[in-house]
């Protein structure tokens, strides 16, 4: 369920304009869909106890004890660029990783710190910890949530502990039950469990197996992923080499058509191609990523989408810091901050980005969300110049009503065929249409 995304065409389109229609189109809408006063914190934490054989992720097994500088180089960071920013608010702080359950309660405590002191941090604000079972015990938990974390994403990612061994986890089955029940115990109605299918060699009746019993204790959030064999890992060469297999395309599809159902019997809203929620207890921090707001990445590899304020900056840019841990380090030592690649995002850019991000949702596109992004390209008009987006909408992937655009049941299982044409006619519309601006 990787989305794939044809950005090809976009640096092209807006040259074919004149430059005039350009400028006043650019002013004009930028004061419509730039919304600088609040955005969500992401920090990475790049140490793991060990790399699982599946996993490509910017994450490193930590050698040495250099949490002290690792902390103040978080610190120093989250400084530059929320000032750069010039946000006023932070609405949701999350902690990814890697795994940073083994950054200390200290070094958590000290970047809200750090953050209320820069900028607005609300008493009720999300603030997400990923946690790894083998790297959680209840005093830590509780010492986290003393420092202010109040949800916790719980990698748990299997309950059998063949398939546990197979992936190169930590934990056991056990490890795993341990933990959602003392996470359940500390942060009721706000523990997540992440799970995974189209493991090696697992069935369809193992699957199955796995959600019966994570469903019998977990809370009330779920979030289910699709095992992506990455070129250049452990399981990519165990499988090249006949060692493992994974379940085909047509069997991982049966897995994720009978945990949808299993869990929307359990009560829970599939509010996300990935995510499933009951009680209202989504995740805000990533559906504000859905809803393409703006988002500042701090540390080692993260990335961001906000406006810098520098230079009467008007554009949203998208942002990606250094990606190994120790040239990380030495950057935001010598210069505040370790960003090593900036774009200039175009308003088109930012429109795909929205649209792929918000199909991904039950909620899809609302036409007032679209106008502030295209106020003179309206959906109806783009599946009117398609006769295969017209097919599609025939066949009810696609809905588009009073309310938005948004993908039906069947539609969210496929998405990634359909964005391709869909981004298609929207670079084909878009340059039609700034033509006539």
């Amino acid at each position: 369920m990787k989305m794939r995304i044809l950005y090809s065409k976009i640096p092209l389109l807006l040259k074919r304009a004149e430059g005039k229609s350009i400028f006043v189109f650019t002013r004009r809408l930028a004061k419509r869909y730039l919304h600088t006063e609040e955005a969500a914190l992401y920090i990475h934490w790049p140490y793991c106890e060990k790399r699982c054989i599946y996993c490509n992720f910017n994450k490193y097994v930590q050698h040495s004890n250099n949490e002290d500088v690792i902390q103040a180089c978080l610190l120093k960071e989250a400084r530059t660029l929320i000032k750069l920013s010039q946000v006023s608010r932070i609405s949701s702080v999350y902690f990814g990783g890697g795994t940073p359950s083994l950054a200390s309660p200290h070094t958590i405590g000290a970047i809200l710190e750090v953050i209320s002191q820069s900028s607005l941090l609300p008493l009720n604000a999300e603030v997400t910890l990923e946690v790894n079972p083998t790297s959680i015990h209840k005093s830590r938990l509780q010492q986290f949530r003393e420092v202010g974390v109040n949800r916790i994403s719980i990698g748990v990612q299997s309950l059998d502990d063949f398939e546990l061994h197979l992936l190169g986890r930590t934990h056991s089955a056990f490890d795993a039950q341990q933990t959602i029940e003392e996470a359940c115990r500390l942060f009721p109605g706000y523990t997540s469990v992440d799970v995974m299918f189209g493991l090696p060699w697992q069935s369809l009746t193992s699957w199955c197996s796995t959600l019966r019993r994570l469903l019998a204790q977990c809370d009330d959030h779920v979030s289910l992923y699709q095992l992506t064999v990455e070129r250049g890992t452990g399981l990519f060469k165990l499988i090249q080499s006949g060692c493992l297999s994974v379940p085909d395309q047509e069997q991982t599809a049966q897995m994720y058509d009978c945990a949808r159902k299993m869990l929307h019997e359990a009560g829970f809203q599939q509010y996300e191609v990935s995510n499933f929620a009951r009680n209202g207890k989504i995740s805000k921090h990533n559906l504000s990523y859905w809803l393409g707001k703006q988002y500042i990445g701090i540390g080692p590899g993260a990335h961001g989408r906000f406006v810098a304020r520098a230079n009467g900056g008007t554009r949203r840019q998208a942002r990606i810091q250094t990606l190994e841990p120790d040239p990380w380090m030495m950057e935001v030592i010598q210069h505040g901050h370790g960003t090593r690649k900036v774009i200039e995002q175009s308003h088109l850019d930012v429109l795909l980005e929205v649209l792929a991000l918000g199909l991904r949702t039950d909620i899809g596109i609302t036409h007032e969300s679209w106008q502030q992004h295209s106020p003179f390209l309206g959906l109806q008009h783009i599946f009117d110049a398609s006769d295969e987006l017209r097919e599609l909408r025939q066949q009810e992937f696609f809905l588009l009503d009073e309310r938005g655009l948004r993908c039906s049941w069947k539609g969210l299982a496929v998405l990634d065929c359909l964005l391709v044409p869909l981004v298609s006619q929207i670079q084909d519309s878009w340059t039609d249409a700034i033509m006539d601006v």
